[in-house]
């Protein structure tokens, strides 16, 4: 747990996670408290905007050394699953040598501070396809995809930078969504077909990929709240790793029928053959009964409301209103 005004400091904190924990920490921190914020733009306040390239190591050490930081939230990352693919050598930097930067600026600059790495479930890959229950952290990590692996990479090095003296907690949250998230993911990707199509900007048919697929879903303010705890309220034992999940698998198609049910309009279903990702892994539950006991975290927003955010943030951009 860091001081009562603590200097934190966010790397991405422009996406859409970091901008609801900025949300989040502006709302708790005291007057004094201080937020470098890399990726956003500033408030002319309390959260000072910084320009950074995580895959410069210079520009992290300038960063770190200007911040001095008390704790950082580790969430820059090429996170779409595509982008990764498209770009395999900008993924690893980002997203391994990125890290590792950041690690090594805190160790040398900083080493009292606390860093908080925002790693993935989909680091835990074949082990899903090796167990018929919920994972929990101890499960061996073994990515399918090239996202997967550059963030099971950075995951598994700071584990190890853990007994060289890093302070550092690792989370692995399972799939998160809430309003603001871009369409490469799969539930705005259905929420914003289903907001043009009822503002009569498209026709009437919703493009899917696999729909049998199950995903182990939560609302990223949930996700957030567990980041919080960690930064501002739990002391925690460096190279502790919580699993981040409601341990409730959800069927893809259940929740494009749900988006559907909320919908103004009839709207047919096709499959897009494009949209159907290789190396699929049919089943993903996690259990995060460590964050439970720790942290006393557990999801607390109902799956209806996130859904029904996602759907009307489309809904405003593309011009329509919720139905009455």
């Amino acid at each position: 747990m860091v001081r009562a005004a603590p200097r934190i400091l966010v790397t991405g904190a422009g996406g859409f996670v970091g901008s609801v924990l900025l949300q989040r920490l502006s709302a708790r921190l005291p007057a004094d408290a201080c937020i470098h914020a890399a990726g956003h733009a500033g408030d002319d306040g309390r959260i000072i905007a910084l320009d950074l390239d995580v895959t410069d190591y210079g520009a992290v050490e300038r960063a770190v050394i200007s911040a001095r930081p008390d704790a950082v939230m580790h969430l820059a990352a090429v996170s779409a699953f595509q982008m990764a693919r498209n770009d395999p050598l900008r993924a690893w930097q980002v997203n391994l040598t990125g890290t590792l930067n950041l690690a090594t600026a805190i160790m040398t600059h900083a080493p009292e501070a606390l860093l908080v790495f925002a790693g993935t479930s989909e680091a835990y890959g074949d082990t899903f396809n090796r167990s018929t229950q919920p994972i929990d952290e101890s499960a061996a990590l073994l990515p399918r995809s090239l996202y997967a692996a550059t963030k099971a990479a950075a995951d598994i090095a700071l584990g190890q930078m853990a007994h060289d003296g890093l302070n550092v907690v690792r989370f692995r949250p399972f799939n998160h969504t809430g309003p603001g998230q871009i369409e490469s993911f799969v539930v705005p990707a259905f929420a914003a077909q289903i907001a043009r199509i009822e503002a009569g900007l498209a026709a009437p048919v919703i493009e899917v990929g696999n729909l049998d697929a199950q995903r182990d879903f939560l609302d990223v303010r949930d996700v957030v709240s567990a980041y919080e705890a960690v930064l501002l309220d739990k002391p925690v034992s460096t190279g502790a790793v919580f699993n981040l999940s409601s341990g409730q698998p959800r069927r893809i198609g259940d929740i494009l029928n749900q988006l559907l049910a909320m919908s103004t309009v009839g709207i047919e279903v096709r499959i897009d053959p494009a949209r159907l990702r290789p190396n699929e892994v049919p089943v993903v539950a996690g259990d995060s009964s460590h964050a439970r006991s720790i942290l006393g975290w557990q999801p607390r927003l109902p799956w209806e409301t996130t859904l029904e955010g996602v759907l009307e943030g489309f809904r405003r951009s593309s011009g329509t209103q919720r139905p009455s």
